[in-house]
C-alpha cells in the first residue's frame, strides 16, 4: 500500500530520537489513547513527531498555545512534508478584540473588524483541505475549539460549473455572493469575483496564487481556465471547475428562510422578556439589531458577526454541542499532537467559562439573542471526546497528562548538538546583587549574556536602575512593555547593545538566545506558580543553548521545588553526558543568526522627526508609515517569513499607539 504521507529530509533521528519514535509508534499502532513525549528544549521534538507521522499515516492536528510557535511549527512541518497538504489555523484576526459589554463603565466594544486576509486564506484552505484529501497534518492555536460550519454542509455548497453549460448568470453570482464572496470590480482582493463583459474572474478564497476566468458566449460557459495574477498569463485550461466557499462559515441557501423563522421567533420571545423586566432601551436596542441581521441574511445569505446565529444555521438544539475545526477530520480516525502541553491544555480548558461570562452580559444588556452563547468554543470534556489518539509533548507535562499516560513517559533527553542541561547552584541572597555584578562581568568580556528573573515588576525595574548605576549594560522586560519593546531588547541583547535582561515570567518559554551561558533566579525558594517545579524547569531551560550554561538560584531556603528542579535537571544531564562520553560527542553552543533589526533607523527617526510637527500633520505621516509597513508584513507573510512578519505586526501595533 502506497504512503500518503512522505516524509523528506536528509537527516536521520540521533540521540534518543529512535527510541522515542519507535515507542510512541507502537503506542497508536496499539490504539494507546494518550501518551506522554517529555522532550528536553532543543532535542528536536518536531522531528520526532514527523517520523511518527510518516510511521502512522494519519491525518493529524498539531494544537500550539499560541501563533508565533504554530507558526514555526507549520514551516517546519511544511519543509518535512512537502508533497502533503500540511495547513495552519489560527485566529483570523491580526489585532482581536471580541465583542463585549462593560456594564459598570456602560461601554460596549464592537469585534475589531481588522482581519488579516492571509489568515483567512489559509483558514478557508485549511477546511477545503480536509474535505477533499485525506493527507492533511493542520498546525492549530485554540482556534480549533471554537465555531465553524458543520463539515457535511460545507462540503455540499459548493459551485460547479462544465464546459458548453448552460448557466443562469444572475443566479450564478447570487450563488458566489452566498458563498462569501464580494464582488469587486476594481481591487483583485482573495474571495472577490468581477464581472467585465462577458467574462466572469474569481479569486478563490484560499490561494493568492492563481484565478479562475471564466468566458461565456451568450449564456454558454465558452472556456475555463486558470491564471497567475501578476502577470495574468494562463497556467491551464479546465474542463470543468469547482469552487468552494470564500469563507469558513456559509449558509445553506435552500434552508435560509427556515433559519431566519426560528431566529424571529427567537426575538419575539427574548423582546417580551426585556419589555416585562421593564428593560426598554435594551429590548429596543437588541429589535434594531437582529433585524438590520436578519435584512442582510435574507438579501444576501450573510450578515456581520453571522457566528453568533451559529445554532439556528447548524439546526442544533440549545445545549448542544458545536461545530469545530476537529470534526473536519474524518472518521476513520486521526492523529492529535498538543505541543507544550502543559501550557496548551490550562489554555483550552479555560477558553469555555471565559467566553460564557463575556456573552451574558450582551445577552443581559440587549446587544445579542440568548442563542448567541452558543457560539462558543467546546468545553473541556466535548473537546477531550472528540481528540482521540493524543501525543502530549513538554519538557515539563502536568500532572493531568501524566495521569492519563497511566504514568508512562516517553523520554527524549539528548541533544543532536551534544549540548548539556545547565549546571545548577544555590547561592545565599545576601549580597546577592553584588555577586551578580562579578559574574556579568566574567561572561560580558566573553561576550556572554545573562538573564536576571525575578518575581515583581517593581524589582524588575529596581535592579535595572541599580545595575545601570554600576555601568552595566542592562534593559528589563515584563508584562507592562509593549510586544514591540520587548522584541527590540531581545534583539539589541543579541545584537550587544545589552549585557543583561531583568525579567518576570517572560523569561520561562520561548527565549532561546544561544548567548546567554548564565540564568540568575531571585528569590528561587518562594512558593508560587513561578517558582514552582515547572516553571523552575522551564526557566533554567533558558541556559540549555550555551556550552557554559550555569543556572544560581538566591535563596536561603532550600524549596521542594528547587530541589526537584535540580534532580531532574541533574538527571537529564548525567544521561546527555554519558551519550556524549560513549559517541565521542563534544558540546557546541548553538550559532542562530541575528536578525536585523525592523525597528531601527529610518522609521524610529522619523517619529522623532515628527514629535515637532502638528497633531494633523504627525497623523498623516503615521498613516502613511502604517500603510507601507503593513504591505511590508504581507509580504513577509505570503514569502513565509513568518518572524519577519510578526515583527512588522508589533511594529504596527505600536505605531498605530503613537
Amino acid at each position: 500500500m502506497e504512503k500518503k504521507f512522505k516524509l523528506i529530509t536528509k537527516f536521520k533521528p540521533s540521540g534518543d530520537q529512535p527510541l522515542a519514535i519507535e515507542k510512541l509508534t507502537e503506542g497508536i499502532l496499539k490504539h494507546k489513547k494518550d501518551q506522554v513525549l517529555l522532550g528536553a528544549t532543543g532535542t528536536g521534538k518536531t522531528f520526532t513527531i514527523a517520523n511518527v507521522i510518516n510511521n502512522v499515516q494519519k491525518p493529524t492536528l498539531v494544537l500550539v498555545h499560541n501563533k508565533t510557535l504554530a507558526m514555526q511549527l507549520y514551516v517546519e512541518l511544511q519543509e518535512l512534508f512537502p508533497n502533503n497538504k500540511v495547513e495552519y489555523y489560527v485566529s483570523h484576526f491580526d489585532f482581536f478584540q471580541p465583542e463585549a459589554y462593560v456594564a459598570a463603565r456602560d461601554l460596549y466594544i464592537g469585534k475589531d473588524a481588522r482581519r488579516n486576509a492571509d489568515l483567512d486564506m489559509m483558514r478557508v484552505r485549511t477546511l477545503n483541505s480536509l474535505v477533499t484529501r485525506d493527507d492533511v497534518i493542520v498546525v492549530a492555536s485554540v482556534a480549533a475549539i471554537y465555531p465553524t460550519q458543520n463539515p457535511l454542509t460545507y462540503e455540499k455548497i459548493f459551485l460547479q460549473l462544465d464546459l458548453g453549460e448552460t448557466i443562469n448568470l444572475k443566479q450564478t453570482l447570487t450563488d458566489l455572493i452566498q458563498m462569501g464572496y464580494v464582488r469587486n470590480d476594481m481591487d483583485e482582493e482573495i474571495g472577490s469575483f468581477s464581472v467585465k463583459g462577458d467574462s466572469i474572474t474569481i479569486r478563490p478564497g484560499w490561494s493568492d496564487k492563481m484565478y479562475y476566468k471564466i468566458s461565456l458566449f451568450g449564456e454558454e460557459v465558452e472556456s475555463i481556465g486558470t491564471y497567475e495574477p501578476l502577470n495574468n498569463t494562463k497556467l491551464e485550461s479546465l474542463r470543468t471547475m469547482t469552487i468552494y466557499p470564500a469563507v469558513a462559515y456559509v449558509t445553506d441557501k435552500e434552508r435560509l428562510e427556515v433559519v431566519i423563522g426560528n431566529i424571529r421567533r427567537e426575538l419575539l420571545v427574548r423582546a417580551k422578556e426585556l419589555d416585562r423586566a421593564g428593560k426598554f432601551l435594551e429590548m429596543d436596542r437588541l429589535t434594531k439589531r437582529t433585524n438590520y441581521d436578519l435584512e442582510m441574511l435574507s438579501e444576501f445569505g450573510i450578515c456581520s458577526g453571522i457566528e453568533n446565529y451559529s445554532m439556528y444555521l447548524d439546526f442544533r438544539e440549545f445545549g448542544s454541542t458545536p461545530w469545530t475545526l476537529i470534526d473536519f477530520f474524518k472518521d476513520n480516525g486521526f492523529l492529535t499532537v498538543i505541543d507544550e502541553s502543559h501550557m496548551t491544555m490550562p489554555q483550552i480548558r479555560g477558553m469555555f467559562q471565559t467566553d460564557r461570562s463575556r456573552k451574558e452580559s450582551l445577552v443581559e444588556y440587549g446587544f445579542r439573542l440568548p442563542s448567541s452563547k452558543e457560539n462558543r468554543p467546546l468545553n473541556f470534556e466535548e473537546f477531550k471526546s472528540k481528540i482521540g489518539q493524543t501525543i502530549y509533548t513538554s519538557a515539563t507535562p502536568s500532572d493531568y497528562e501524566l495521569e492519563l499516560s497511566g504514568k508512562e513517559v516517553v523520554q527524549q533527553i539528548i541533544r543532536p548538538t551534544g549540548l548539556l542541561d545547565p549546571i545548577v547552584e544555590v547561592r545565599r541572597q545576601e549580597g546577592q546583587i553584588d555577586d551578580i555584578i562579578k559574574e556579568i562581568n566574567l561572561r560580558s568580556v566573553k561576550g556572554e549574556k545573562v538573564f536576571i528573573t525575578t518575581l515583581t515588576i517593581r524589582s524588575s525595574e529596581s535592579i535595572t536602575e541599580y545595575l545601570q548605576g554600576k555601568n552595566i549594560k542592562v534593559a528589563y522586560i515584563h508584562s507592562e512593555l509593549k510586544t514591540f519593546e520587548r522584541s527590540q531588547i531581545l534583539n539589541d541583547l543579541r545584537l550587544g547593545v545589552y549585557d543583561v535582561i531583568v525579567g518576570v515570567n517572560l523569561l520561562r518559554e520561548g527565549l532561546d538566545i544561544p548567548e546567554v551561558s548564565l540564568v540568575c533566579i531571585l528569590d528561587a525558594d518562594k512558593q508560587g506558580f513561578l517558582r514552582n517545579t515547572r516553571s523552575l524547569v522551564q526557566t533554567i531551560g533558558r541556559a540549555a543553548r550555551n556550552e557554559n550554561g550555569r543556572v544560581i538560584f538566591y535563596a536561603n531556603t532550600m524549596s521542594r521545588s528547587m530541589e526537584e528542579a535540580m534532580d531532574e535537571t541533574s538527571r537529564r544531564r548525567k544521561i546527555q553526558e554519558e551519550y556524549n562520553i560513549a559517541n565521542n560527542i563534544t558540546p557546541k553552543t548553538i550559532t542562530k543568526d541575528i536578525a536585523a533589526s525592523l525597528h531601527d533607523g529610518d522609521i524610529r527617526t522619523k517619529i522623532a522627526e515628527l514629535k515637532s510637527k502638528s497633531a494633523k500633520e504627525r497623523k498623516t505621516e503615521l498613516e502613511k508609515i502604517i500603510a507601507s509597513t503593513r504591505k511590508e508584513m504581507i509580504v513577509a507573510a505570503r514569502e513565509l517569513d513568518f518572524e519577519k512578519a510578526a515583527k512588522l505586526r508589533d511594529l504596527i501595533i505600536q505605531l498605530e499607539g503613537e
